[in-house]
């Protein structure tokens, strides 16, 4: 992934990201799905610690004390993660890369503990969502949302309360020492979460293929339209778009673009260059 995001920046191509002996920021515990992400991403050789929030986790991009950022950005089943894409706006960060995770959503609880203790679940409120046809068979179960799976599961351990469980992957249970009380509690098989990876440095692999660009319209008849025929103009493939609303300006916003192309390609320059 290349991204076309802030105006007059000077993209360097390169053969391969420099991956090896650098710091990487993830947001939320070992055994988050992020983590899962970084590590299906990164060789082994890497520095790596967590933050609490995704800005958080920007701030130490930003700051330079981490090379790189891994962020959840859009899930298959509950799609986008807004405030990943509200702060892309704020900091000038680049997307450089991206791994998409199917996430095994258990049900965890205490060593002790069975299914006839439970009565609270624990999770991001994403996980509970995506497991909600399940918990819909438990209606005395009450949902309590927290920050991140693994988040949830570190709980459980600390509380060491048997009526909590938590929903969380099977490498969050392994490490805080939890027992699986329910599997294939996710509706959907296909749930996949993508996650993207960003830099400080403005680089792209030469044999990237996507770009993510947003940007912001005139309130005017058509301004959207024209905007959009450049893609269909210059014969570019658009894989998504979302909008979100602009801070302080009602009923305007600001819209996310995902095409197939490369910063090298003469098709996709107009969406580098100065506005």
């Amino acid at each position: 992934t290349s991204n076309g995001k802030e105006e007059n920046r000077d993209y360097e191509m390169v053969d391969t990201l420099p991956l090896r002996n650098v710091t990487v920021v993830f947001q939320g515990v070992e055994g988050a799905y992020s983590y899962a992400a970084m590590r299906a991403y990164f060789p082994e050789e890497i520095k790596s610690y967590h933050a609490e929030t995704f800005r958080n986790a920007m701030e130490e991009v930003v700051s330079g004390r981490a090379d790189y950022a891994v962020l959840p950005i859009e899930n298959s089943t509950q799609g986008i993660v807004t405030d990943i894409y509200d702060l892309l706006t704020e900091y000038e960060l680049s997307i450089v890369g991206e791994q998409i995770i199917r996430p095994e959503h258990v049900l965890l609880g205490l060593p002790d503990a069975e299914l006839e203790d439970i009565r609270q679940v624990c999770s991001h409120p994403q996980a509970l969502s995506q497991c909600g046809k399940y918990l819909e068979s438990h209606p005395d179960w009450k949902k309590k949302e927290m920050e991140n799976t693994a988040g949830s599961a570190k709980k459980i351990k600390e509380d060491n309360d048997k009526t909590q469980a938590a929903i969380a992957s099977r490498q969050a249970g392994e490490l805080y020492g939890l027992k699986i009380l329910a599997e294939n509690i996710c509706y959907n098989g296909q749930n996949a979460t993508r996650f993207v990876i960003v830099s400080k440095k403005p680089i792209y692999v030469k044999d990237a293929h996507k770009i993510s660009i947003f940007f912001e319209l005139h309130h005017e008849s058509g301004t959207l339209y024209n905007m959009l025929s450049h893609i269909i103009y210059n014969g570019l493939n658009m894989t998504k778009i979302e909008s979100r609303p602009i801070t302080g300006k009602n009923w305007q916003y600001r819209f996310f673009v995902d095409f197939e192309g490369n910063l090298k390609d003469s098709a996709c320059l107009l969406y580098t260059s100065p506005s």
